[in-house]
């Protein structure tokens, strides 16, 4: 089977982006830091905009909308995890098996990354929440606004959301990811 990605200039994409074998290369600071100066690098390199983020110990979930006349999302993951891959510390770099080996890869992230167009308003809205529960999801805090690496606390400055968004069960955001 033939896996082909929507490629649509200019839309909203959201992302899974998982690292190899679900290592928690992301649980130190210093992780999460060197993961988003290579966001940074490549947002001057090739702009786009990131609507919504959580970085999970081991994958990330992104909401992206590309420039009009643009839609190479997959240079830019391409570099982003290059970027990070190249200033990891050899000490902290996972095991390289021997397929990645002759390959010339590292054991850092898996091999691909899943993609969804974003189709309207409502699909929007409903992956942004799924991106800001996400931590709650996989139990690593008991309310969203309590994971420090999420856009979240962006919405909540902004007023988008208010602060409790998601600390009660009738708030729970659609599942929609793929993890």
């Amino acid at each position: 089977m033939q896996y082909r990605r929507d490629y649509t200039h200019g839309a909203s994409y959201f992302f899974t982006v998982v690292t190899f074998q679900r290592a928690p290369l992301f649980s130190k600071p210093d992780a999460v830091a060197i993961l988003r100066a290579a966001f940074h690098a490549e947002m001057v390199r090739r702009p786009f905009t990131i609507d919504a983020i959580v970085i999970m110990p081991d994958h990330i979930h992104a909401i992206w909308t590309l420039p009009p006349n643009d839609a190479d999302y997959s240079i830019r993951w391409r570099n982003i995890k290059r970027a990070f891959t190249a200033s990891i510390p050899q000490e902290q770099r996972p095991i390289v098996f021997a397929s990645r080996q002759r390959k010339q890869e590292q054991a850092i992230w898996q091999r691909r990354f899943w993609e969804h167009r974003i189709r309207d308003e409502k699909d929007f809205k409903q992956h942004i929440d799924y991106t800001h529960y996400n931590p709650v999801k996989h139990g690593e805090v008991t309310r969203p606004i309590d994971w420090p690496y999420s856009s979240i606390h962006r919405f909540i400055r902004e007023t988008i959301i208010s602060p409790d968004w998601g600390c009660c069960p009738v708030a729970l955001p659609d599942q929609v990811g793929h993890e």
